[in-house]
């Protein structure tokens, strides 16, 4: 190996983790008003900051680790397009893994906002969730596994569909149409991403969130939660907020897709 490609290796990767970053980014900024919207009708950049620092660093993992994972798998058998999907699910796996832990805290907090005196930081209740729970599945982890389900469908739909589709309608000379092009791709793929996923979502909100019973477990894995959930509250339940999260999900997918290919274009090109 010579001396240049680790530093063409350690350019290829910080291009990944700043178009990802920037695509994180630009989400948030764009889509973060719809969340708001919800709530209030004016600040509709009230509380922005905790977004951004939370939504940059996972997007710039998600992206890194798609394009790190479909290079290891250009070295197997795989077809190209399986490849593609293969790869979003390792990135939605590794994305899952990461981000759980803060899901976790951040859920407790909102569960627990009304029974604070005051309310602790980030760090101190992620310390309190360690020190009753531990790092298990019961504590810093708990419902790791509907995490992981939720990242990992949601980003194999995602990465597989809109890569296949948009190498499979042939591209436009017209720079808006191919803006256009890309962006209903990403929007398709977004959505139907965010339908397949959602009851891992559901899942993951009954096992994290405040069980119904103070102090008795109810919803303790993915599936059993699932299967109890459909059970007890219909089919309808375990897609609870479907539209809400197309209604974010589905263009802020095809923002962030957007943004990561022509930013790191643009790197490419110029750094």
């Amino acid at each position: 190996m010579t001396a240049r490609e680790p530093r063409g290796m350690l350019r290829e990767a910080s291009h990944q983790i700043i178009a990802g970053g920037s695509a994180g980014l630009v989400e948030i900024c764009l889509m973060h008003p719809l969340d708001v919207v919800k709530t209030r009708i004016s600040g509709f950049y009230k509380g922005i900051l905790p977004p951004i620092v939370a939504e940059t660093p996972k997007r710039a993992v998600k992206f890194f680790t798609f394009e790190q994972y479909k290079k290891l798998l250009n070295l197997t058998p795989l077809s190209p397009g399986l490849a593609l999907s293969v790869a979003g699910l390792g990135a939605g796996l590794t994305e899952a893994v990461v981000v759980n832990p803060f899901e976790v805290v951040k859920v407790s907090l909102q569960a627990n906002r009304d029974s604070f005196a005051e309310q602790p930081s980030s760090f101190a209740q992620a310390r309190r969730i360690i020190n009753s729970e531990g790092f298990g599945l019961r504590g810093l982890n708990k419902g790791l596994t509907s995490t992981l389900g939720r990242h990992g469908v949601f980003n194999m739909i995602y990465f597989g569909f809109y890569f296949n589709v948009k190498d499979a309608i042939p591209s436009s000379p017209d720079p808006t149409l191919e803006f256009l092009r890309k962006f209903a791709i990403g929007l398709v793929s977004g959505t139907i991403s965010s339908c397949v996923n959602i009851p891992f979502d559901v899942a993951k909100s009954r096992i994290q969130g405040p069980q119904p019973v103070p102090g008795e477990i109810k919803y303790r894995t993915c599936f059993q939660s699932m299967a109890l959930v459909y059970r007890e509250e219909g089919y309808l339940a375990l897609y609870k907020g479907l539209v809400p999260k197309i209604m974010r999900l589905g263009p802020g997918g095809a923002v962030m897709l957007l943004v990561y290919e022509y930013v790191s274009g643009w790197l490419q090109k110029n750094w």
